[in-house]
């Protein structure tokens, strides 16, 4: 979104509806491509974490290939400010407390971290209401186990 978009407010104002595992997804995806870039790798990475989670159990691989698609949908017709928000509004607090930690762990599992990923992640907290106290320990516990 550019700046004349963000003042004339000329993206789409269309309210997206998600059930809990689009939106967790949505968070997911958003903070692995903070940097702005998305490698094969870190799909199938995205997918692998994703598919091992009670929340998705019922998701076959085509399944979760036709969220992937319905995600970059919807961000392509209503942008990326309008899916997050939409993304937030349906998380619980414990699944926002989830998706921070997973979001986290992919981001700090490829050793080195953006600029842009480490503001997203400060931002990320905040914008779910994750305490700073609960980001802290899952930051802190997301390090040790990527040190092996």
């Amino acid at each position: 979104m550019g700046l004349f978009d963000a003042v004339l407010g000329t993206e789409s104002q269309t309210q997206t509806a998600l059930n809990p595992e689009e939106a967790f997804a949505v968070i997911v995806l958003a903070a692995t491509a903070s940097d702005g870039y998305l490698s094969f790798e870190q799909a199938n990475s995205i997918t692998f974490v994703l598919s091992r989670m009670k929340l998705f159990k019922s998701y076959p691989h085509e399944m979760m290939n036709k969220l992937f698609e319905k995600i970059l949908g919807i961000l392509e017709g209503d942008g990326f400010n309008s899916l997050f928000n939409a993304a937030k509004d349906s998380l619980s607090q414990d699944l926002r407390e989830a998706a921070f930690a997973v979001a986290t762990d992919l981001v700090l599992a490829e050793g080195i971290v953006a600029e842009e990923e480490k503001n997203f992640l400060n931002d990320l907290y905040q914008a779910l209401g994750v305490s700073s106290e609960i980001a802290i320990q899952i930051i802190q516990v997301i390090l040790i186990k990527n040190r092996a």
